[in-house]
């Protein structure tokens, strides 16, 4: 065999144990053993597979993981992003569909102190989900709002995802948490805009509630939101003025959060610790996929695979909008089975390569992966942030009732998606207000 057949036939396995389920980060850095055994023999190997580790967990920006995902995990466990939900419902309750309204708003800002998809789904829908039922709200268009929304989360900085491909496409991370604001705004916008088109059509869905209350009650209510903004004034204030890199960033708003949960009471060394353990298994399972990924790469380079499929979609078409329509169809794809992490470092090694032939903005185009994987959070039959509602709200729907709830939002992303690839400028824009 020639060394581009062992490098096919490697990936060829690789995606066949993949569908047979099995660990995608052990099955990565298996299969790339395997090959490059058999491409430059036992030493290489296994040098490979003692140095490749180290240098991944070792990137100093990776650090920045385990502090956002902290920082995330005790503002969740402590409940200090209830009052995003209460300040704005109190705002837009007697507007049509204004508590589903609030929930995407409420995810939003939830958004800002955390790069988790599944804990946006978790915290809002726990908060938001029994508000609405407990209002006369369609149970499909409750937790299907919630689901949804539940992906700004790794939109809106600071961003789990957006780390890790800064990491592997070397980029900056604060120009990946720019640029993802306005993709994040935009969603939450298409998704207001889907609960307006059809409480709108159906006035049923969602009854209209109470009578505004006075201004002077509604800005007292919203003071239960304060914890919340002055994390991200620390967090963002440091990060985008310079002061901070993104891991002390990640640090100051895990500090910032454990002392606004002490200071409200709801910081308990049970909490604490649940915290502390989420934070180890999630920062564990991504290092171990991004270990896979990184052997991977060496197996691809060593063989040639990766150049030789690279060349071959651009021999076959160098037009970018066709090589960009073929990734967004390959994305959306994988995430029918794969969870992002792992879709994403799966396919990097490959892909990479021909974002530099196309001459794609790696910034713009790190956006673009981010909102796709988080369709994929979405989109049957794996729909995580789906399974995740299921669990919080149990047998008040069922999974299928959730997944139709997210049909008319699955289509708004679509065209949101649409429109930043059509008009990258809607991306990259900001960069140029925080470079000026």
């Amino acid at each position: 065999m020639t060394d581009i057949q062992i490098g096919l036939g490697g990936l060829a396995l690789l995606f066949v144990l993949i569908a047979m389920r099995l660990p995608i980060g052990l099955v990565m850095i298996g299969v790339s053993f395997g090959g490059l055994y058999l491409l430059a023999g036992w030493n290489v190997a296994w040098s490979s597979l003692g140095l490749l580790p180290f240098n991944f967990a070792a990137s100093w920006v990776l650090s920045a993981v385990p502090m956002f995902l902290l920082l995330g995990f005790l503002c969740h466990h402590a409940k200090l992003t209830e009052g995003l939900f209460r300040a704005a419902r109190v705002w837009l309750q007697g507007l049509p569909g204004g508590l589903a309204i609030a929930s995407v708003l409420g995810s939003a800002g939830f958004a800002a102190v955390s790069g988790s998809s599944i804990a946006c789904s978790a915290t809002m829908g726990r908060i938001a989900v029994p508000e609405m039922t407990k209002a006369g709200y369609d149970p499909e268009l409750a937790t299907g709002t919630v689901a949804v929304a539940g992906t700004i989360g790794a939109l809106i900085p600071p961003s789990v995802i957006m780390l890790i491909f800064a990491v592997i496409a070397q980029v900056p991370v604060t120009s990946l948490f720019i640029a993802g604001i306005t993709a994040g705004l935009l969603t939450a916008l298409g998704y207001i805009v889907v609960i307006w088109i059809r409480v709108a059509l159906n006035p049923a869905l969602a009854p209209r509630g109470a009578a505004p209350l006075p201004l002077r009650q509604r800005i007292i209510m919203t003071r239960d939101s304060w914890p919340i903004v002055l994390i991200m004034l620390g967090v963002f204030t440091g990060l985008f003025g310079g002061a901070f890199t993104a891991t002390e960033a990640g640090a100051v708003g895990a500090f910032l959060a454990a002392a606004v949960a002490l200071a409200k009471g709801t910081l308990s060394p049970r909490v604490f610790l649940r915290a502390i353990s989420d934070t180890v298994l999630t920062t564990s399972t991504m290092i171990i996929i991004g270990v896979g990924a990184t052997v991977l790469t060496r197996f691809l380079v060593f063989s040639g695979a990766g150049d030789y499929l690279s060349d071959l979609v651009i021999s076959t078409t160098s037009d970018p909008l066709v090589i960009m329509l073929g990734l967004v169809v390959l994305y959306l794809f994988l995430g029918l089975f794969l969870e992002p992490v792992g879709a994403m470092l799966l396919t990097l090694p490959l892909v990479l390569p021909i974002i530099g032939e196309a001459n794609f903005d790696l910034i713009w185009f790190g956006i673009i992966l981010t909102k796709l994987l988080e369709i994929g959070m979405v989109t049957p039959p794996v729909g995580m942030n789906v399974f995740v509602i299921k669990s919080v709200v149990g047998n008040l729907v069922t999974t299928s009732q959730i997944f139709r709830g997210i049909g008319w939002f699955l289509l708004m992303d679509l065209v949101v998606l649409g429109l930043l690839i059509a008009f990258p400028d809607l991306v990259l824009f900001p960069l140029t207000l925080f470079d000026g």
